[in-house]
């Protein structure tokens, strides 16, 4: 089959995916659900973004960092990536479904927010950070599944706000001892907590856990919502997406299972919990199209509509539907690398 748009090479593609494997599992379990032609440039994605992230956690995280994200933004826009493997997958994917720049230059200012330091007022001002960081994931998501209704895209931005509210609202301790704060300052203070005073002495009260709370409730509202979107997927995707969906909402049930304290522990999800989300999300329908109606969050709006209103290259594929056995098979393979773990951490724990 003949194609006009630039291929990823497998050995930038491999070094994308171990970077995948190695920075989300959870991610990476729900990716081994998605057919092949979009878990590849998904992946591409995800390791653009994850490095992208990984300059501002882990390097300098000051205003020379945001800039040479910009420079590596604009150099694969341009057809001139970066010398490295993630550079040059995005730089493919982006020119291959003609995704827009803005939406990834959102992400970027974003990261260029938590290197200032920047804190959030109320929930607006938080949606608006979310939406920056992780909406223009769920977006970038859509794109490369080939979808531009601008109902379908507002359901996507509304999930990767979700999970970033999911992993604020995990990371409250985590965060603070790096110096950071997320949780609106307006519900700090009406739940009785000076913010600068818990920076300097992050520990868990019953009044922080209600802020938690309340944060995992407008998550849970936002995974309500998102779930009419999966509908309007291909259907060899909504598997996938709906167990990247069910896993994220169940980091946020554990919080509430240790009564919403993520000061002095780290939610996780164990592998057996992992393994029926999966299967659920195998056998789960989805809300019909009908539920796609409602507006966008007002601030993932203008990325809505910069997608919506975008004209992707002429495609001479299309994403294939996948049959239930298909969908089987994935599912075999992920449970396999989970028995896989299973028996290096048993072989760890007894010893040889």
């Amino acid at each position: 089959m003949h194609r006009n748009w630039p291929e990823t090479s497998a050995t930038d593609q491999l070094a994308c995916d171990r970077l995948l494997r190695a920075g989300s599992k959870s991610f990476h379990a729900a990716a081994m659900l998605l057919p092949r032609e979009v878990r590849a440039p998904a992946t591409a994605l995800y390791a653009f973004c994850r490095l992208a992230d990984d300059a501002i956690d882990d390097g300098p995280g000051d205003a020379g960092a945001v800039a040479l994200l910009t420079a590596r933004l604009d150099a694969a826009y341009a057809g001139a990536p970066f010398d490295h493997a993630a550079d040059r997958a995005f730089s493919a994917v982006v020119r291959r479904f003609g995704l827009p720049q803005a939406v990834p230059a959102a992400l970027i200012e974003g990261f260029a927010w938590d290197a200032q330091g920047r804190r959030y007022d109320d929930f607006d001002d938080l949606c608006a950070y979310a939406a920056s960081v992780a909406g223009t994931v769920g977006l970038m998501m859509t794109t490369v599944m080939e979808r531009r209704q601008p109902a379908v895209l507002a359901r996507a931005a509304d999930l990767g706000v979700a999970m970033q509210l999911t992993n604020i609202a995990r990371d409250v301790g985590e965060d603070a001892r790096k110096g950071r704060l997320y949780l609106p300052l307006a519900w700090l203070r009406e739940a009785g907590i000076d913010p600068d005073e818990f920076m300097r002495r992050p520990v868990f009260s019953a009044a922080l856990g209600g802020v938690v709370a309340r944060l995992l409730a407008e998550a849970e509202r936002l995974y309500a919502s998102a779930d009419a979107g999966i509908a309007g997927l291909p259907v060899g995707c909504r598997a996938g997406i709906r167990a990247a969906r069910l896993i994220y909402a169940e980091i946020g049930r554990e919080v509430g299972r240790a009564g919403h304290d993520s000061v002095s522990r780290r939610a996780v999800v164990g592998k057996r919990r992992k393994l029926a989300l999966l299967a659920r999300a195998l056998v789960a329908g989805a809300p019909g199209a009908g539920l796609l109606a409602p507006p966008p969050l007002p601030a993932t709006a203008w990325l809505v509509e910069a997608l919506a209103t975008s004209h992707p290259p002429r495609r001479a594929e299309r994403i294939q539907k996948a049959a239930w056995w298909d969908l089987a098979g994935r599912a075999t393979a992920v449970i396999a690398m989970f028995e896989r773990l299973g028996r290096v951490e048993r072989a760890v724990t007894r010893g040889p």
